[in-house]
């Protein structure tokens, strides 16, 4: 990215951020409003805008992320499918969770129940945080703005500093897909700028805010919007090491496998990613610790460049942290373009967690020796809030079971047998986890259920059938899902 490139696009100004809230705020009501279909249609306009401008997006993505091309063809592919998957979420109308009990005198509490009528709305404004390390899947058009959008939320995204060009240009792609179905110019805003996006996450306007990125700055801006006047849900998800626990039937049966499954998880995307395994326990003297280095000698993994000078930074940092630690020693790589394998020991890591413990945001991970299953179950216990914690086992036993109790007890996701990469995107899937991970353990920034980040319940108590929003009427003219006295019909 040249210096003239950075130089054309400004900040947003204080007065500009003002104007873009304010907008915003005055589409709401009618983004909120409008027909499912034209929802719908505008979503799945905008991913056939992407899919259309794709020969002209993918090489701008390249020149300023320094991510290789079929990286960002699947990334692309990833984010178009989400916002046509989003577009059905929106059709199907089982996000709006509408409940209907109908007035009964005899109602067994004691006292008659009255007619409720209970369905989610939309939360109004919602600022996207864009992230670096998915210029697409991540950014302008990706799936926090499809989540906000679907749920009938206008959108302003803080665009990030690593892809502005990238930025401006979905930008106008997603105005265009909104104008073709008649929305409000107000329903899609971008900002430029650290201060900018300070400013919209503090702005009245603004109900929701979504972020992707570091636990510094992710918290930094938690609580800035806990602190306002009126506190707004803040959806940040911030670092995970993503353990490894590898059990020694596991260990001895498939080291090899085990060992390039590893090597591949970590150098995927320079290790630029939210998933990436930071931390891989393994018995002592295991065969994998030998076949790791030897795939590093013979058979190296690229991993490709850094993103941009600030992460490549903040990777050295957080290394350097890592190996000054006086039982920690370099096992393998660190070479140009090579991942870098450090190994200490469990009892180094439970007698300090806070200088090991620590997100490497790059290819490097810390293989961890254990010396008996108390010693695994102890470490598997300690690592603290995560996205995901995976299994490797060879059989269904006591400590496969324990093993899978801490990891719910400390993840949002719990994978046996494979690796924490690749997340798909699907009605299923949690991408989330406790503090640290995020800061909303209860909600996912990938899948489906996303939407429901962005919409709050309102029930609706004796009121006459003219004052009830289409979808809570009895006739349901909108044919939209809902359970009646608790039962679906059929």
């Amino acid at each position: 990215m040249t210096e003239s490139t950075v130089e054309s696009i400004r900040d947003t100004t204080a007065e500009q951020v003002d104007a873009i809230a304010t907008t915003a705020a005055a589409a709401a009501a009618a983004w909120a409003a409008m027909a499912l279909t034209d929802r719908a249609k505008v979503l799945r306009g905008l991913a056939d805008r992407l899919d259309a401008q794709a020969t002209e997006l993918i090489p701008l993505a390249m020149r300023e992320t320094h991510l290789s091309e079929p990286r960002l063809v699947g990334e692309l592919r990833r984010t178009t499918f989400q916002l046509r998957l989003f577009a059905q979420v929106v059709l199907d109308g089982d996000f709006l969770d509408v409940r209907i009990d109908t007035a009964d005198a005899e109602w067994p509490m004691g006292a008659p129940r009255p007619d409720l009528r209970r369905m989610n709305i939309a939360l109004g404004p919602v600022l996207n945080f864009a992230a670096s390390n998915f210029p697409f899947a991540f950014s302008v058009a990706g799936g926090d703005t499809a989540a906000a959008l679907a749920a009938g939320c206008p959108v302003i995204v803080k665009a990030s500093p690593g892809h502005p060009e990238l930025s401006r240009a979905v930008g106008r792609l997603v105005h265009a897909a909104l104008a073709e179905c008649g929305a409000s110019s107000g329903t899609f805003g971008l900002v430029f700028g650290r201060d900018a996006g300070v400013r919209a996450l503090t702005h009245p306007a603004v109900a929701a805010a979504a972020f992707t990125g570091s636990t510094a700055g992710g918290r930094a801006l938690y609580d800035l919007a806990s602190r306002r006047p009126v506190p707004i849900p803040f959806y940040g998800e911030l670092g995970s090491i993503n353990p490894v626990f590898v059990t020694a039937e596991a260990a001895r049966t498939r080291a090899a496998e085990i060992a390039s499954g590893l090597l591949t998880a970590v150098s995927a995307s320079a290790g630029q990613l939210c998933t990436k395994p930071g931390l891989v326990a393994i018995p002592e003297g295991a065969a994998v610790f030998r076949e790791l280095a030897e795939l590093i000698r013979n058979r190296p993994v690229p991993t490709g460049d850094l993103l941009n000078a600030e992460i490549a930074a903040g990777f050295t940092r957080a290394v350097e942290q890592v190996r000054a630690h006086p039982n920690v020693e370099l096992l393998a790589g660190g070479g140009p373009g090579e991942a870098l394998l450090l190994a200490t020991t469990a009892r180094a890591v439970l007698s300090d967690p806070d200088a090991l413990l620590h997100e490497m945001f790059g290819p490097a991970t810390l293989l961890v020796s254990y010396r008996d299953s108390g010693e695994l179950l102890e470490l598997a216990r300690s690592v603290g809030g995560q996205l995901t914690v995976s299994l490797f086992g060879d059989r269904v036993d006591d400590t496969a079971r324990a093993l899978t109790a801490a990891a719910v007890g400390t993840a949002g996701r719990v994978l046996w047998n494979s690796w924490p990469t690749g997340l798909s995107v699907t009605f299923a899937q949690q991408h989330g986890g406790p503090y640290p991970a995020t800061t909303a353990p209860t909600a996912t920034s990938v899948g489906t259920a996303a939407i429901s980040r962005f919409l709050r319940p309102v029930t609706y108590q004796s009121v006459p059938e003219e004052l009830l929003p289409l979808e809570l009427r009895t006739d349901n003219p909108l044919s939209v899902p809902r359970s009646v006295n608790g039962a679906r019909p059929r």
